[in-house]
């Protein structure tokens, strides 16, 4: 049985019966257990082994980052040759067995032998050897092709997120430079009215928003204050609130009452082009010889009113419809007394929108409480106090809508 098993390996196949009768008599059997290493790659090896059973795996850079499978061999199979053909004698991959294997142990000394008896089976070993590398070099083909693609695609994957990153940093720019151009439409420095201070804080949901307000001098008396809120964030909504502004700036300097400034504005944009986008709209203008604000609304939120020992209310509440979408919108025209030491509150719905994670919004009921107990500063330290309050309320979570706050404050009493 074991000869029949010897003469069926490659190898050996042209050997004479009586040299097989031989190698049965003198080559050990040594048994492996599974998962064993027989040798390891660099190791100097004097021992060559054919398998009888089982299988074995060969490995390159076995337990390295670079690890590789080279084959598997089975029955009648060889290994650990190239150790006792090259000179240093070293071997050129590690070889493990995948499961319970028997192999026939060949010792260099009978190596040499045996060829020196058979020289012929020299050719049947090149003959192995050859086929083992021609199967290695269409293997590493195969896998150059394959490296090849991944790193083709790879590069495509490069250059595609190249392209990104070029794209963002295009719209980082833009965006930059949008912002900056929104932030010298609202005013730099706010204008000064005996007897009354202002404060005024916008800050944008995104880089740009939509949100804007102003307060414009119209005479040494007068003031005209714009507070107003387009639908949407973002770059759009940042383009439509432009143009509204300059609309409603142009406007308010003719002098005409609120309720013509915000009617002749609101044709002006229907003219302008078709626009999914609108706009609430609150202006007023302040007479300090008579401490009164009038003012026309477009669907804004209503004015508070804070009275000097510090209690809110919000303005009586008529229909204002929206600019943008309707012609001849009906508006909210009316007039609010500020009296000595009191103050009006004018917001967009980012305010009461703000949301705690809980999901709870800063709503109506707390903007009151809040504005009540503002009493010593100046407007501006008021919109910076509650802007403060609603960060905290909102904590890290991020903020959903842009955010606009406009104080006017009395702090005199004047005579007509």
């Amino acid at each position: 049985m074991k000869e029949k098993l010897l003469a069926r390996a490659p190898i050996f196949t042209g050997l004479p019966d009586d040299e097989i009768k031989k190698l049965s008599e003198t080559l050990q059997v040594i048994e492996v257990p599974p998962s064993t290493v027989i040798f390891q790659e660099g190791e100097i090896g004097d021992r060559f082994y054919i398998i009888i059973q089982g299988q074995i795996e060969v490995i390159k850079a076995l337990g390295t980052p670079e690890e590789r499978f080279i084959g598997v061999r089975g029955p009648g199979e060889f290994v650990g040759e190239l150790s006792l053909i090259n000179r240093a004698g070293l071997r050129t991959a590690s070889v493990r067995s995948l499961g319970p294997a028997h192999l026939w142990e060949m010792s260099h000394t009978e190596f040499d032998a045996l060829l020196h008896r058979q020289p012929r089976m020299a050719f049947e070993l090149i003959s192995v050897l050859s086929e083992r590398l021609t199967n290695a070099h269409d293997s590493t083909i195969k896998d150059l092709q394959e490296k090849n693609i991944e790193l083709t695609k790879a590069y495509e994957e490069l250059k595609a997120a190249q392209a990104q990153i070029i794209e963002k940093e295009r719209l980082e720019r833009e965006l930059q430079v949008a912002f900056e151009i929104q932030t010298s439409i609202l005013p730099q420095k706010l204008p000064s009215l005996p007897g009354y201070d202002f404060g005024a804080v916008m800050i944008p949901a995104r880089a740009v928003g939509g949100d804007f307000y102003d307060i414009i001098p119209l005479s040494a008396d007068k003031v005209g204050i714009i507070i107003g809120d387009v639908a949407d964030k973002g770059v759009p909504s940042a383009i439509f609130m432009a143009q509204t502004h300059a609309l409603l700036y142009a406007m308010s300097t003719r002098r005409a009452s609120p309720a013509r400034v915000l009617q002749r504005v609101n044709d002006l944009l229907l003219k302008i082009g078709e626009s999914s986008l609108f706009v609430t709209v609150l202006y007023g203008v302040l007479d300090r010889r008579t401490n009164l604000f009038s003012y026309a609304r477009a669907g804004h939120e209503l004015p508070i009113i804070i009275d000097p020992i510090g209690k809110a209310k919000i303005s009586p509440y008529n229909q204002g419809q929206l600019m943008g979408i309707l012609e001849g919108p009906i508006l909210d025209e009316q007039k609010l007394e500020i009296p000595p030491g009191g103050k009006v509150f004018l917001y967009t719905d980012g305010v009461i929108d703000a949301r705690h994670k809980n999901g709870d919004s800063f709503g109506m009921e707390r903007l009151i409480k809040e504005l009540q107990r503002l009493h010593e500063g100046t407007a501006q330290e008021h919109c910076e106090d509650l802007w403060q309050t609603l960060c905290d309320f909102q904590s890290k979570d991020a903020q959903e809508d842009d955010v606009t706050m406009v104080f006017i404050q009395s702090v005199d009493s004047f005579e007509t």
